[in-house]
């Protein structure tokens, strides 16, 4: 066999990221053929090429692992760039153009231990990822796919996701055809702590092994995108169809219709869950308009935070509401000219939003007379209890804050704004610095920054290493050093 057909036989096997016509390249430089093993690249003799090809063929594949199963690892892509603006070192958990994603802001994103991140990515087109946040290690976590949301527990070292209850149809194949055809989705859960240590140890089961399915979702009640766990880990929380909300609202209640340009917002819907030790699902709330990003308390049980979804702004964004029904009401009551978006619920009694300041003064359109700035803007932070509402800062040019975070114990905020710049503010004294730039508006999503429950360090995800400044990759911000160890003065004494 040649030294060419070897490489090229090679490249294309799982676990390879270099191309036939790159690893040929270099084996031609180095006027020996290589051993590719995994993506460790060892030049050798050219008289062990035929000997030895058979050996590669197998240790590219990591034993005991099928190319598509739960527990597949990859290889650290770890690096750390420090920002070119600002010099904060970034830490790129992932650095090739994978397709990869992080959960959106309103949901955990670390395990229960704090030492992995989950992730999407087309590394394997329709499983979740897991990348340890010190070694870089990654590791897939499904095999049977996932619908919507990803919720990483935070009890236990679990992931919690729906997917449609044909998942795999007589023939094996992936239940694409639910595409098609509504079917009842399944709320399952993933073991990860099982999963990281037999697929270190490389003695994986199959998935089933590490599943447990804890009911259906009957199609006459919701389904689809929106999943939230509460914070007992007892309860999911998901989106109630149309049809079954209407029937829950009391006689005469005005239905909204669509709101914006973007023709979204009709209602009605509403919140249902399922009690995960029973498969029970009840009615939560129904409501006459869109309900979208769902979201639990995970400090507190049987706390709700939802929104009106509209695309943009909404006449009513953000909503709040008791496991049992009760204790419906608007989270941050907004006037026609608040543009409020993107909340999260950042700890105990905290929810942070962005009022939107992008829009020039004189603009009144579909959305309304909203976004300017002759009203006051900026990164909001609600109390649920008080429900007072303080505006921890502003970006003083541009769009002003756009997705936003905050660390649990209440002493940092976050945000990005459309220029895909990173914004930290000190809660304690109001100072703000720019963290973190150069994430290109070109990539394929937002920034979506997100804090650890520790408060040291944020999750971002960026295009910056990517070169057709589209692709983006899992990255973590730290607070600056200096900003974690400084002390008010009353604290010095």
């Amino acid at each position: 066999m040649s030294i060419d057909r070897t490489l090229a036989k090679l490249s294309r096997l799982p676990g390879t990221d270099k191309p036939a016509e790159e690893t040929t390249s270099l084996a031609k430089k180095a006027d020996k053929p290589l051993l590719i093993i995994g993506q460790l690249i060892l030049t050798m003799n050219v008289k062990s090429i035929l000997t030895v090809s058979v050996f590669t063929l197998i240790a590219t594949q990591p034993l005991s692992i099928p190319a598509a199963q739960i527990g597949r690892r990859f290889l650290s892509e770890r690096k750390v760039v420090p920002d070119p603006v600002t010099g904060v070192p970034l830490t790129f958990l992932t650095s090739t153009p994978a397709g990869d994603r992080k959960i959106y802001p309103t949901h955990p994103q670390w395990t229960a231990d704090g030492k992995w991140v989950i992730f999407r990515s087309n590394r394997v087109p329709g499983q979740a990822m897991a990348v340890n946040e010190e070694t870089g290690d990654i590791v897939q976590v499904t095999e049977t796919g996932y619908q919507g949301a990803l919720c990483v527990g935070q009890k236990s070292m679990r992931l919690f996701f729906t997917r449609p209850e044909n998942h795999a149809d007589a023939s094996g194949k992936q239940a694409a055809r639910s595409k098609r055809t509504r079917v009842p989705l399944q709320v399952v859960a993933v073991d990860l702590a099982r999963v990281f240590a037999d697929s270190a140890a490389r003695r994986m089961q199959p998935a089933a092994a590490y599943e447990k399915v804890f009911g259906a979702i009957p199609l006459e009640i919701g389904g689809g995108g929106e999943l939230a766990i509460d914070a007992t880990e007892k309860v999911a929380y998901f989106r109630m169809q149309r049809e079954a909300a209407g029937k829950l609202l009391p006689a005469g209640t005005k239905i909204e219709g669509n709101f914006g340009p973007r023709n979204m917002g009709a209602g009605p819907s509403g919140v249902a869950q399922m009690n995960l030790e029973t498969g029970e699902v009840t009615p939560v709330v129904a409501v006459p308009f869109q309900v979208g990003h769902i979201q639990s308390n995970r400090w507190m049980s049987s706390e709700v935070v939802f929104c009106w979804e509209t695309g943009g702004k909404a006449p009513q964004r953000t909503w709040t509401v008791r496991a049992d029904g009760t204790g419906l009401r608007p989270l941050f009551p907004e006037s026609p000219f608040d543009w409020v978006t993107h909340e999260a619920v950042i700890g105990r009694d905290e929810v942070a939003l962005a009022i939107m300041g992008h829009r020039n003064p004189d603009v009144d359109d579909a959305w309304g007379p909203s976004g300017s700035r002759v009203h006051p803007t900026g990164l909001g932070v609600v109390n649920l209890r008080t429900r007072q509402m303080i505006i921890a800062g502003q970006t003083k040019s541009g769009s002003g804050f756009w997705h936003v975070h905050g660390s649990p114990d209440g002493r940092w905020a976050v945000g990005d704004d459309f220029a895909r710049n990173v914004w930290l503010i000190d809660r304690r004294t109001n100072e703000m610095i720019l963290l973190t730039t150069g994430h290109k508006v070109t990539a394929a999503d937002h920034v979506h920054p997100t804090f650890h429950p520790d408060g040291t360090r944020i999750q971002i995800q960026s295009a910056m290493l990517s070169k057709d400044n589209r692709s983006m990759n899992i990255c973590i911000v730290p607070v600056p050093k200096a900003w974690l160890e400084r002390k008010l003065p009353e604290e010095r004494l």
